[in-house]
């Protein structure tokens, strides 16, 4: 009989004397991240790491019994607090350690807005266009609404937002129903900030009945060798997806536009990419399609007949008007399994706002930060879904930021760690890849990436 051996530790490879989650965001960059936009490095309203952690746990212990099936002898996995700080950190942490001469600030500041009678509130928009829009039809001038428009659009990046003063002045002389109708008029997304945490929808779902997985006589011994995902992603959740299924075992193959995804070149670069895009898509194979095309979705629908998971985070509609739903894909490949992780999911109707983390955060209680919290969490719900639907033989995954912060908030309501704070808290990702302490968790590759974060035992 084989006895699993699935463990979670504080510290993991990395050899520091952690006792709990606040030494782990200390010394693992968290503090240093979130409080940018405070000034000085602060923790997280919540247990972050031990969260994340918990759910990587899941993954792992699901992916063992999976490999079994497959015939491939794995007895447990492990991971830690640590591996999953520096997963949530692992952008920022490649984007402080190139050599390239870009230089980034971080200057403290941010959202959430207030209007005149105290009613915070987040905003999104995409577009330039929309931005500059909205603040006009509030009063601002050019300038300032030019002047605030590279902070708020590189928020995501930096974990910072220096607005000018202007902005939020702006926005607390006007009552909350009319800021709302001039968002509504000019196409910007506003959102309420919750004051009761969003909570009760599952994290994920899973159905569908298909088929088994071949078994394989694996070159690693990982639980998803042999198995190939087509991922259609832009931004950080579909992304970070298909890079946690890369480092379960998977061969990655990535759809991109025709010239490739434009964030390939937002610097700092590392090498041949952006650090930041490195770091999420690192090790995948890259082929380019024009899915707007018909033939782009002929080729996208071959390749799929050789893969045995599909995953796209397009929005609301795409899928139905590309021809390339779930009952499309498995015409081409019967058994494949289908996973759409969303912004909202079906909690919002058909026609939902722009879904961002920081307009998911906001609208479901989540303690604000300018990190990419549900982002990162959003993936990791979106891999619990996949390997659960491959262990199961269904069909169809569904998760979203909605609801992935769902599950972060009943999760925050257990209660805090107690260990007091006795590590030095790191104030400089570059010194952090350059403690050999932390080199068994963080590889240098041109910049800082981020190793598995799992340890799989055979």
């Amino acid at each position: 009989m084989i006895t699993t051996l699935d463990t979670m530790t504080v510290a993991g490879p990395v050899d520091l004397p952690m006792a709990g989650e606040l030494d782990v965001q200390a010394a693992c960059g968290i503090m240093h991240v979130h409080g940018r936009r405070y000034g000085e490095p602060t923790p997280l309203g919540l247990d972050y790491a031990s969260i994340l952690a918990s759910e990587l746990a899941a993954i792992g212990g699901t992916a063992v019994g999976f490999a079994r099936d497959r015939g491939i002898p794995l007895r447990g996995a492990s991971t830690s607090l640590a591996q999953a700080a520096l997963l949530a950190v692992s952008q920022y942490l490649a984007a402080a350690t190139t050599e390239d001469d870009h230089q980034e600030t971080w200057l403290p500041g941010g959202p959430p807005f207030h209007s005149a009678e105290g009613v915070a509130f987040e905003i999104e928009t995409l577009d330039p266009v929309v931005w500059q829009r909205f603040w006009n039809a509030l009063g601002a001038c050019q300038e300032t609404i030019a002047r605030g428009w590279r902070p708020f659009a590189d928020r995501f990046a930096t974990a910072t937002c220096p607005l000018p003063s202007g902005l939020h002045d702006l926005a607390a002389a006007g009552p909350i129903q009319w800021i709302e109708g001039i968002a509504a008029h000019t196409g910007m997304t506003l959102v309420r900030v919750a004051t009761r945490p969003y909570d009760g929808i599952p994290a994920f779902t899973v159905s569908g009945e298909g088929r088994g997985h071949r078994r394989v006589r694996p070159l690693e011994f990982l639980p998803l060798s042999g198995l190939v995902v087509l991922e259609s992603c832009r931004r950080v959740q579909g992304p970070m997806a298909g890079h946690l299924l890369r480092l379960l075992g998977a061969t990655v193959l990535r759809v991109e536009p025709p010239g490739g995804d434009p964030l390939r070149w937002v610097p700092p670069i590392a090498g041949a990419a952006s650090a930041r895009f490195r770091a999420l898509n690192d090790g995948k194979e890259v082929v380019e399609i024009d899915l707007n095309t018909p033939g782009g979705r002929r080729q996208l629908l071959e390749l799929a007949s050789s893969a045995d998971v599909f995953l796209h985070n397009w929005a609301p509609g795409k899928a139905e008007q590309w021809s390339l739903t779930a009952y499309d894909l498995a015409l081409a490949q019967p058994g494949i399994v289908y996973a759409h992780a969303s912004g909202w999911g079906v909690e919002l109707g058909p026609n939902p706002p722009v879904g961002t983390d920081f307009v998911v955060q906001a609208y479901a209680g989540i303690p604000s930060s300018l990190m990419t919290l549900v982002d990162v969490f959003g993936a990791v719900m979106a891999v619990r879904g996949i390997v659960r639907a491959l262990s199961r033989r269904a069909t169809r995954v569904g998760s979203s930021l909605l609801s992935a912060a769902s599950r972060l908030n009943a999760a925050a309501t257990r209660p805090r760690c107690g260990h007091p704070l006795s590590v030095p808290v790191c104030d400089d990702l570059a010194a952090l890849a350059a403690d050999p302490r932390f080199s068994r968790a963080v590889v240098r590759d041109e910049c800082a990436l981020v190793g598995s974060p799992w340890e799989f035992h055979s």
